[in-house]
């Protein structure tokens, strides 16, 4: 008996409660608070599965995190299929260089899985965000080998209704919006039990796209957009 668990031990097929094998090579998310929960930060390559509603700043999220690996790798950052139309003045402004941003809008849900493939696999991008309500196991799984042999992440946003399936990524999260910005859930972490919950006050980093302390309630629920224009 012991033989056998020594050798699935050596094959890494058997994991034991008490060890914690941090396998995550983990970067900065950008916001040290979401860091902490997420025992060091977002991971540097696999699939990233975000459970959202459309709108929250679930985009604008992960921007410090994209804006580091395009200065760092100085590779692509592809965004397959977005459902509303990207802001490239916005990207402009928070520093990233468009012209190493490519937006692929495809003809179906199968194509955009294709692109994605072919996107993560080239060894071309760092990043790859994509809108995909429907996934199966084993596309998830050919995403993530795609990922591996591209050194590259796979951010694919879900809608929140889409997340009864528990699929075999890297790292999965839900967003919810809240009166300081956005909560977030870590439901599944590769090389972890954190299944914890933290909710960051994005007035601190987007002060002008946040409820002021002084303005807890408005008769709407519509928030002014300041005039400012990119030069």
């Amino acid at each position: 008996m012991n033989n056998i668990l020594d050798y699935l031990k050596n094959k890494q097929l058997v994991w034991q409660g008490n060890h914690n094998n941090n396998v995550l090579a983990a970067q900065s998310s950008g916001y040290p608070e979401l860091d902490a929960h997420l025992e060091g930060g977002l991971p540097e390559q696999g699939m990233l599965d975000i459970h959202s509603d459309t709108g929250i700043g679930e985009l604008r999220l992960f921007l410090p995190y994209l804006l580091q690996r395009q200065i760092q790798q100085q590779r692509l950052m592809v965004i397959i299929a977005p459902p509303l139309q990207i802001n490239s003045e916005m990207l402009a402004e928070a520093g990233f260089a468009l012209e190493r941003i490519l937006v692929i809008q495809p003809d179906s849900a199968q194509d955009a899985l294709w692109a994605a493939e072919q996107c993560l696999k080239s060894g071309c991008c760092h990043s790859v965000l994509s809108w995909q309500n429907e996934l199966e196991i084993h596309q998830v799984k050919r995403l993530q080998l795609a990922a591996k042999q591209g050194n590259s992440l796979h951010f694919v946003f879900r809608n929140q209704q889409n997340n009864s399936l528990s699929l075999p990524v890297t790292m999965s999260l839900q967003l919810a919006p809240s009166h300081e910005g956005i909560s977030i859930k870590i439901n599944k972490r590769i090389g972890s039990w954190n299944n914890n919950k933290v909710t960051l006050n994005m007035r601190q980093h987007w002060p002008v796209l946040t409820q002021p302390e002084t303005q807890a309630t408005y008769a709407d629920n519509l928030i002014p957009f300041p005039n400012r224009r990119v030069s």
